[in-house]
Parts: structure tokens; C-alpha cells; sequence
């Protein structure tokens, strides 16, 4: 990405967004945008301003974290929305996640934890928080969806080197240059993976392959 990497923050309380400015001025790479008290104003902004990453509450008056990140979501494709709540309930987690979330960060993170997962979002990645990732296996485990030893057999030696990147939290950038693929092979391979595991996004894909990682371990990448 060439140029800082413009953020926008939505949050309720003013104190935790001068807090989260502060910090993250003092990286020259962001660049604060812009802010918002509400969902509703945070969906207004987020269209005006076109930001990269947004880090957006969970629980706001009016307008929840989730619906913001709906409608930012139908308005702004590219944007990258990260969670940024107080919240580490598991239905919370899966909820934001099936939304669309690129990522659900717990605000007791340190410093750096955070700013390295705006990196990793403005690059296409996915970033859980450490103490959620047990939580998304539960979910996994217990909802609706669930993918069984069958389907992973179904997935090709390509499709299984694919999910393993996947695992390892890659872009399909990252993914196409590690394997020497086009990107747009990569984005197939990736829709193939999710459709045969009856997975609904790139998390539950990392959960499962985490779960799997002994036979992924076999394949040779």
C-alpha cells in the first residue's frame, strides 16, 4: 500500500479515542482520518473519508458495531474493519465475524498487538484477538456449520496448501507470491476451500486448518 494507511475511529467514549489517536499518531505509517461517536455517524464518515482501516466499537448507542459494519461494508468494499470492543463474548465474536469483520480485537490489547493488526488488515489479513481464538473454535465447533474429516479429503493438494497459508493468517497476495499463483487463481482456490469445508469465511477457515493441522502438516508446504 503506498502511502500512510488512513484510519477511522468509531467509538462512544471520546476519552478511548484520544487515547487510540494519541498512539497512533506517533507511527508515521497511519493517519487519523477521522472520528465518530456513533455508528450512525460512524457509516457517514466512513463514506465521506473512504479510510482503510476502521476500528469500530461493538456496543454504541443507536447504531451497534454490527450494523455499522453492514452498511460500511455495502458503501466501502475495500475498507478493512477491525472490532474494537470490550467485549469477549462468544456470540459477540461470531456475530461480528459472520458480518464481515476482518477482525475482533479485545480493548486490553497492548500497544503493538494493535498496531501490528491494522497492518494486517490493511493487507487483506484476518487478526483475532489471542484470548478469542479458543472461543472461534467453540463457536466453530458448536454452531451450525460444521465440516467433517469427509470434506477435508474432498479439498485437492493445491486446495490443502492453500488452506494451510490460510492458517497462517495470509492475503491472497502473500498467498499468489509464496505459491507462484496469479491472485485471481489464489481468490478461486480460497472460494473452492470454504465451499467444500461449508465454511463461511477466511476465520473459520483458519480454525479448522489449525485443527487439522497434522494432516495439513503431510501435504509438503
Amino acid at each position: 500500500m503506498e502511502g500512510p494507511i488512513k484510519v477511522l475511529l468509531v467509538d462512544d467514549h471520546a476519552l478511548f479515542r484520544s487515547g487510540v489517536k494519541f498512539l497512533l499518531q506517533r507511527h508515521p505509517e497511519f493517519q487519523i482520518v477521522g472520528e465518530a461517536a456513533d455508528g450512525i455517524e460512524g457509516v457517514k464518515r466512513a463514506q465521506q473519508l473512504r479510510p482503510d482501516v476502521v476500528l469500530l466499537d461493538l456496543n454504541m448507542p443507536g447504531m451497534s458495531g454490527v450494523q455499522a459494519l453492514q452498511l460500511i461494508q455495502q458503501d466501502c468494499p475495500d475498507t478493512a474493519i477491525l472490532m474494537l470492543t470490550v467485549s469477549e463474548d462468544a456470540e459477540d465474536l461470531a456475530a461480528a465475524l459472520k458480518a464481515g469483520a476482518n477482525g475482533y480485537l479485545i480493548k486490553n490489547i497492548e500497544a503493538d498487538y494493535l498496531v501490528r493488526a491494522i497492518h494486517r488488515a490493511a493487507a487483506g489479513e484476518t487478526v483475532v484477538a489471542e484470548a478469542m481464538t479458543g472461543k472461534l473454535v467453540a463457536q466453530l465447533q458448536g454452531g451450525a456449520v460444521k465440516s467433517s474429516d469427509s470434506d477435508f479429503d474432498k479439498l485437492t493438494p493445491r486446495e490443502k496448501d492453500i488452506l494451510g497459508c490460510l492458517a497462517r493468517g495470509e492475503s491472497n497476495k502473500l498467498i499468489a507470491r509464496n505459491l507462484d499463483l496469479a491472485e485471481s487463481t489464489v481468490k478461486i482456490h480460497v472460494q473452492n476451500v470454504l465451499k467444500k469445508l461449508k465454511l463461511s469465511s477466511r476465520v473459520q477457515a483458519a480454525v479448522y486448518a489449525v485443527e487439522h493441522r497434522h494432516e495439513l502438516g503431510s501435504t509438503g508446504h
